[in-house]
């Protein structure tokens, strides 16, 4: 009978080559599967709906909105909240003002992110970010609110809005306004276009005959 070959004998040389092409598309595969993996763990939370009651996908703030939200905001004295913070812009840039701000995001994601910007921007001590739902928190400790909304949250932030704010509270909504409410004040053009609403001066509430109702807890 023949010989069987040494167990130390090489193996041939087709043999090699193929088990060495199989290890690369192996490390391949994993590579790029992990890839997708991560990709879809970074990205999907940027463009899904940040507001679980409405759909409103994450939007950057535009350059020409910022400045328009900055321009209602001189004079002003008190706290900023942007409502719905996305990626922080507003609250960053507000931060920079001199203004203590704070930005609400259901979008943890785009919290953590928020954080890290205001910490490289040197601005962590006055920009502070949180994960919540706009509708579970109360927005009655704040003078000065920003909203970038969509027409169908605007409704029942507005009626939120009117019962937890103090008289001297302004309200700066973007992209849309509110849908009851006259602005005392607007600025921009388009999409950048942006409106603010004073308890103070009660322009927009009075005129639709709105009562302002004591601050409450939520």
């Amino acid at each position: 009978m023949p010989s069987s070959p040494p167990a130390d004998s090489p193996l041939p040389a087709g043999s090699e080559d193929g088990s060495r092409r199989r290890r690369w598309g192996l490390w391949i595969t994993g590579g790029v599967g992990g890839t997708l993996v991560a990709l879809y763990a970074v990205v999907t939370p940027f463009v899904t709906p940040a507001l679980r009651r409405v759909c409103l996908p994450f939007v950057p703030a535009t350059s020409a909105q910022i400045e328009n939200v900055l321009k209602m905001l001189q004079g002003r004295r008190g706290s900023v909240v942007d409502i719905g913070s996305g990626d922080g812009r507003i609250v960053i840039a507000a931060a920079k003002r001199g203004f203590e701000a704070v930005g609400y995001e259901l979008n943890p994601w785009l919290v953590w992110y928020s954080r890290y910007r205001a910490w490289r921007d040197g601005v962590h001590h006055k920009a502070k970010f949180y994960i919540s739902d706009l509708w579970k928190v109360s927005f009655s400790r704040y003078t000065n609110v920003v909203v970038f909304g969509v027409p169908q949250m605007m409704p029942e932030l507005e009626k939120k809005l009117r019962e937890e704010l103090e008289c001297n509270a302004r309200i700066i909504a973007c992209r849309f306004p509110f849908p009851c409410w006259i602005p005392d004040h607007t600025t921009g053009e388009g999409i950048d276009t942006v409106w603010a609403y004073d308890l103070k001066h009660s322009g927009g509430f009075e005129a639709r005959n709105l009562e302002i109702t004591p601050e409450r807890e939520s």
